[in-house]
């Protein structure tokens, strides 16, 4: 099984991560929290990196629906978007969305916490999709 639901694109981090966003919102997604793992980093240890985000996103009616199957799913929630430029291409910058079938693998035998993973791994596909 995947890690991730991923595509890479052309364009600057900012303007990549506005057009997450706005998939993202297209699919009943909100951002709850915005990361800038790359200015983190340089305050926090002085390290620099390239530019690299990760976007806590939420769907409400699916986080209901994945907390009321099992409470301790909220330990996976946002699910995180990371949006960050790729290393070895100044030109690309990579998309990768948390494959939510992982969190389905954790809770064996749940069949509204898969159908959940279902319909959310379905969701950001289309993200990943509309980029």
């Amino acid at each position: 099984m995947q890690l991730a639901l991923a595509t890479s694109v052309t364009g600057s981090v900012p303007e990549v991560a506005d057009r997450v966003r706005a998939a993202l919102s297209d699919q009943g997604f909100g951002v709850l929290t915005e990361i800038d793992m790359s200015a983190t980093l340089k305050n926090k240890i002085d390290v620099d990196m390239e530019d690299y985000q990760i976007l806590g996103a939420c769907n409400p009616p699916a986080a209901h629906r994945a907390v009321s199957a099992h409470k301790q799913i909220g330990l996976l929630l946002p699910c995180n978007v990371v949006v960050r430029r790729d290393p070895d291409n100044a030109d690309t910058v990579v998309v990768e969305a948390m494959n939510p079938q992982i969190m389905a693998t954790l809770v064996p035998g749940n069949a509204p916490l898969h159908e959940v993973a279902d319909e959310i791994t379905t969701k950001l596909q289309a993200v990943i999709d509309a980029l």
